[in-house]
């Protein structure tokens, strides 16, 4: 928390990972009702009841020492009998590698959100100091004279390599 911001953290919270879980499995049984192998009362329901408390969902898996379990155990215990369409087909990693996946598409754009906004600020202050000259340095040493402005404009353009790469 110290060296981050409340965007970014809030993204690798355990409410924002179940929440995430949550999220996937609804897609899921979307797909399993689409293919007639869940009823779409269960989707409903599902949808209309499902709740989660990270706290319980931690008090459980110090128990049965599994977190997906702890995490459908949960969930069923807001949905009743439909729980028996909840995670059907799929297995631990099906649900925290999807979710992960998300999680660090969230992150990354976060992060290209802001390198558009630095490459903004970066852009600015190269033009603004174009013509301001300053020393140059080769090898550790004072060269011949510059441009502050140049050495932004090589900052940016570095930058947007980098958003593309990302």
């Amino acid at each position: 928390p110290r060296y981050s911001r409340k965007q970014m953290t809030d993204l690798w919270t355990d409410e924002a990972r179940f929440q995430l879980w949550l999220n996937v499995e609804i897609h899921a049984l979307e797909q399993m009702v689409t293919l007639g192998l869940a009823p779409e009362s269960a989707l409903k329901n599902v949808l209309k009841k499902a709740r989660f408390s990270a706290e319980r969902i931690l008090e459980i898996e110090k128990e049965v020492k599994h977190d997906v379990i702890a995490f459908i155990t949960n969930i069923s215990e807001s949905i009743g009998a439909d729980s028996r369409f909840f995670h059907l087909g799929m297995t631990s990693s099906d649900l925290i590698d999807t979710a992960f996946a998300v999680q660090l598409c969230q992150a990354t754009d976060i992060i290209l959100d802001d390198v558009k906004k630095l490459l903004v600020v970066t852009k600015q202050l190269a033009l603004k100091h174009k013509n301001t000259i300053c020393i140059g340095r080769s090898h550790g040493i004072h060269a011949e004279p510059t441009t502050f402005g140049l050495k932004v404009a090589g900052w940016y353009s570095e930058l947007e390599r980098q958003r593309e790469r990302i």
